[in-house]
């Protein structure tokens, strides 16, 4: 939807940037005599010339400039205000593609799926779930599900929870055979059960916070493995001690099979985000779901 006044602007700014009366009446679909009349008529209304013309050539005056710089921003932003409200009669339809952490998908988008399919039955949601760092919009993807310490740059970020932190857990049965770490460094003498971020040659170090600055422990030990639940498993099993978000672990601490180790240097950080590219205007299927999943977030703390 666009809007239908200030024809005489609209003409005014296709001369500006096409730089050609032929070229400009043709983006626009008049004659150029017929465009000529219309500049004309807005420079007499005005009291002022907008454009040097000669035969080979159009520019701006001093005057154009400036109304140029002015107008051509107005009108785009009420064309955007127009397109906005006319896309409130049409049902979301279409694809959202959504790439989101494991946790997250867990947390905020799997138990809303039912709800929203309900609300928009129109829109397919086209969602990756994996805990890889990738440049969204290069990925083609719409919006994504990330933590906060991996924003990228120039996204619009709203956060959708509270802090986390990741603790450091064990089976009371590995603790019974080899102790209980009291230091983070302790841990270099302990069977740690690690995790390969994916789309990284090397395990991922466990982060611990102490004096005010966060550190890294290159842990070691006898298992590696691609999938964070699997190293839940591993721990439970006894095999050694696993380093995970406390949220996801706290079913099993409350069960009895694992044990929190080293809570005081495990400190919160920022938590999860919904993350879009910033954009003029935004489709109404993808509208409906970043709106549909704030109103379900819980309010950071």
């Amino acid at each position: 939807m666009r809007a239908s006044g200030n024809a005489d602007l609209r003409a005014f700014i296709a001369v500006a940037e096409q730089g050609s009366f032929s070229k400009a009446a043709e983006q626009l679909g008049l004659s150029p005599s017929s465009l000529s009349q219309i500049i004309r008529t807005l420079e007499e209304r005005l009291g002022v010339r907008l454009l040097h013309r000669t035969t080979r050539s159009v520019s701006l005056t001093d005057a154009g400039e400036r109304l140029l710089l002015r107008v051509r921003p107005a009108l785009e932003e009420l064309d955007a205000a127009l397109d906005d409200v006319g896309q409130l009669r049409a049902r979301p339809a279409g694809v959202v593609r959504v790439r989101c952490l494991r946790a997250a998908f867990s947390a905020y988008v799997g138990p809303n799926l039912a709800a929203f399919r309900e609300a928009y039955p129109d829109v397919t949601l086209d969602i990756l779930v994996d805990d890889a760092v990738v440049d969204l919009v290069a990925s083609g993807f719409d919006v994504g599900f990330t933590l906060g310490e991996v924003i990228e740059k120039d996204m619009v970020a709203l956060r959708l929870g509270g802090d986390i932190r990741q603790i450091a857990v064990a089976s009371p049965a590995y603790i019974a055979h080899h102790g209980r770490p009291e230091t983070p460094k302790d841990l270099l003498s302990h069977a740690c059960i690690r995790w390969r971020w994916p789309g990284r040659t090397t395990p991922y170090n466990w982060e611990f916070f102490a004096d005010g600055a966060w550190f890294e422990v290159d842990v070691k030990g006898p298992l590696v493995l691609s999938e964070q639940s699997m190293t839940i498993d591993a721990a439970v099993n006894g095999i050694g001690i696993a380093f995970w978000m406390e949220q996801e672990l706290r079913p099993l601490i409350a069960k009895g099979l694992l044990v929190p180790l080293l809570e005081e240097w495990s400190a919160p950080f920022p938590g999860f985000y919904l993350c879009y590219p910033q954009q003029r205007q935004m489709a109404p299927a993808l509208r409906a779901f970043i709106d549909f999943i704030k109103s379900k977030a819980v309010e950071p703390r």
